[in-house]
């Protein structure tokens, strides 16, 4: 597991200053992926239009191009505004499998500093159960320091 209060502090430092999204995004990104071996897939699907996320910085191979708000563990976390923590991707009614090597998901909204849900921040895993509730909580900190202030 990351030290998360040290990648709080990392994130931070590389993030001060900036207000463009997509920058946030890719050193988020880059700096959660490599801070875990269970993270397989690691990456932003940002909302683009009306009920729909389209695929954002990440790090691992390919994602899905598009997502629609009513499919998916990401679809959900933006449909409901919820975290979806999911130990078992099959057994997650409407999983969209953009990798067949996924077996769990943790999936964040990621709102900006007016409360407006701009993105989700997707994690995946080639291990079952690899996420946890303090996964959830400190990856929601993070988010919230760095993309609120957009």
């Amino acid at each position: 597991m990351p030290d998360y209060t040290d990648l709080a502090k990392t994130i931070a430092s590389l993030t001060e200053g900036e207000d463009d999204a997509v920058a946030l995004m890719a050193t988020v990104t880059c700096e959660v992926h490599h801070s875990d071996t269970r993270f397989d897939w690691t990456g932003f699907y940002r909302v683009t239009g009306p009920e729909m996320l389209k695929i954002g910085p990440y790090q691992g191979g390919h994602g899905c191009l598009q997502i629609p708000f009513s499919r998916g563990v990401c679809g959900a976390a933006a449909r409901t505004g919820e975290v979806q923590l999911v130990a078992d991707v099959d057994a997650f009614p409407g999983h969209i499998a953009c990798a067949s090597s996924t077996r769990s998901e943790l999936v964040l909204p990621v709102l900006n500093g007016a409360g407006d849900l701009i993105a989700v921040f997707d994690i995946d895993s080639d291990q079952p159960g690899a996420f946890t509730q303090d996964d959830a909580d400190s990856l929601t900190e993070i988010l919230a320091g760095v993309f609120g202030g957009v």
